[in-house]
C-alpha cells in the first residue's frame, strides 16, 4: 500500500534520485516516509541458485525475493558511536559485519506483528523477510529499490492513524523516526508479468490468509493491507481467467488440474472459485474500511462484493452499515432488506433496520422544525 509521493531532490548520476518520499501503513496507522541513499551497492551479494543470467539481470530485488537486511535507529547507532569513543578514544569506525550466511528458506525470519511497532522488524538485527508479504511496509519499500550491500536513511512521520488503532509510548516515540535500512544480500524472485497464473494464484491465497489473522490479532491496517495486494495481484489474473471462461465449464474441469512448475505443484482456480475469492477480498477489505472510518472506500469495495456475488450475506450487512455512515439511508434500507431477503431472521438486518428508520424520523422531525420556522 505504499504510494510514491513526490521527489525530492535529484542528481546527475546514472541512479537519479537521491530522495524520495511516499505513503506507507502500519499497524499504528499511515507514515510518510523520506528515503535517502547513503551507501551504493554491487550485485556481487546476489544468492543464486543455478541461475547466473537471472542473477546477471537482477539488480533488485523482486516479488518472493529473499532478503537479508538490518534496520537501526539512527539514535541507536550514535549512542554506539558515543559508547566507543569515551573508551580510550578509539576512532569512531563501525567494526566490519560478521559473515552472513547464504539467504536461504531455512534462515528466514517468522515473527508476527505488533501494534507497539512502526518498524515490524528485530531492530539492530540481520533479519530474512521475503519481499511481497508485507511484513513490514516501510522497509520492504525501502528493499525493492536497493542493491546489495546498499544502506539508506530514512525519516518516518505519522499522517494518520484509524480509530481503532492504540498509539503506546515506546522506544520509536520520539518522533518523527530517523532510521537506516541495509541490504546485505538477497536471491532472484520474480516481477508479477514473470509468474505463471499458479504461481499467482498461490501469493493471493497467502495474502487472503495473511489478512485474515491479522485483523483477528487487531492489525487492521495490516489487514487492509494483505487484501489490497491480493486484488491487485487478482487483476493481472483476469485474461487468464476470460480463457477459461471461454473453454467453458466441462472443459475447464478436465484442464485445470494441478500443475507441476519445478517441484512444486501449484492450483489453477476455477472461474467460479476466481469470482467467489475476489468478492471476499473486496468483502473483507471493506470490513477494515468500516474500522478505519473509511465509510465511502468500504461502500465501493461492499458494493463490488454484493455485484459478484449476490447472495454473500456479510456484504450486504457491509453495504449497510457503509451507507449509514455517509447519510444514505435508503441505500442503506434497500441493503438490509437484501440481507433480509437471504437470512429472513437475521437479527443484525432487524436492527440495523430498526436503527435506520429511527434516523429517518429523527431526521423528519428536524426538516418539520426548520420548515416551521422558515414559514413562522
Amino acid at each position: 500500500m505504499d504510494q510514491t509521493l513526490e521527489t525530492l531532490h535529484s542528481n546527475g548520476d546514472h541512479d537519479g534520485i537521491d530522495i524520495m518520499s511516499w505513503v506507507s501503513v502500519c499497524p499504528r496507522g499511515l507514515w510518510k516516509v523520506q528515503q535517502k541513499r547513503t551507501g551504493h551497492g554491487s550485485q556481487q551479494t546476489v544468492y543464486n541458485s543455478g541461475d547466473d543470467a537471472a542473477c546477471s539481470s537482477s539488480y533488485c530485488p523482486r516479488l518472493g525475493s529473499l532478503c537479508r537486511v538490518r534496520v537501526r535507529l539512527k539514535a541507536d547507532m550514535d549512542e554506539a558511536e558515543s559508547l566507543v569513543s569515551e573508551k580510550g578514544n578509539e576512532k569512531l569506525s563501525v567494526q566490519p559485519d560478521q559473515s552472513v550466511p547464504e539467504v536461504t528458506e531455512e534462515v528466514a525470519a517468522a515473527f508476527p506483528r505488533c501494534q507497539d511497532s512502526v518498524l515490524q522488524v528485530p531492530l539492530g538485527d540481520w533479519t530474512t523477510l521475503r519481499l511481497g508479504e508485507g511484513q513490514c511496509d516501510i522497509t520492504e519499500a525501502c528493499v525493492e529499490g536497493m542493491r546489495a550491500g546498499e544502506k539508506r536513511e530514512i525519516l518516518i512521520s505519522p499522517l494518520g492513524i484509524g480509530p481503532d488503532v492504540s498509539v503506546p509510548q515506546s522506544a520509536e516515540e520520539n518522533l518523527p523516526l530517523c532510521a537506516t535500512v541495509e541490504l546485505k544480500a538477497f536471491t532472484p524472485g520474480k516481477e508479477s508479468w514473470e509468474m505463471c497464473p499458479g504461481e499467482k494464484w498461490e501469493w493471493v491465497k497467502l495474502h487472503k490468509e495473511r489478512g485474515g489473522g491479522r485483523f483477528r490479532s487487531g492489525d487492521v491496517w495490516g489487514a487492509a493491507d494483505s487484501y489490497s495486494r491480493a486484488l491487485k495481484l487478482l487483476i493481472t489474473l483476469y485474461s487468464h481467467m476470460r480463457e477459461v471462461k471461454k473453454k467453458g465449464e466441462e472443459q475447464e474441469a478436465e484442464e485445470q488440474r494441478d500443475i507441476k512448475t519445478g517441484d512444486t505443484t501449484q492450483h489453477l482456480p476455477s472461474a467460479t472459485e476466481f469470482k467467489t475469492t475476489k468478492a471476499e477480498l473486496h468483502s473483507n477489505l471493506s470490513l477494515c474500511q468500516l474500522k478505519l472510518n473509511q465509510p465511502e472506500q468500504a461502500k465501493a469495495n461492499a458494493t463490488k462484493a454484493t455485484q459478484l456475488e449476490p447472495g454473500g450475506a456479510k456484504a450486504w450487512y457491509r453495504l449497510g452499515q457503509a451507507c449509514q455512515m455517509v447519510n444514505e439511508l435508503e441505500e442503506a434500507k434497500q441493503a438490509f432488506r437484501k440481507l433480509l431477503e437471504i437470512q429472513p431472521e437475521s437479527p443484525a438486518a432487524l436492527k440495523a433496520l430498526k436503527n435506520v428508520a429511527s434516523r429517518e424520523k429523527e431526521k423528519n422531525i428536524q426538516l418539520g422544525l426548520r420548515l416551521s420556522k422558515m414559514f413562522s
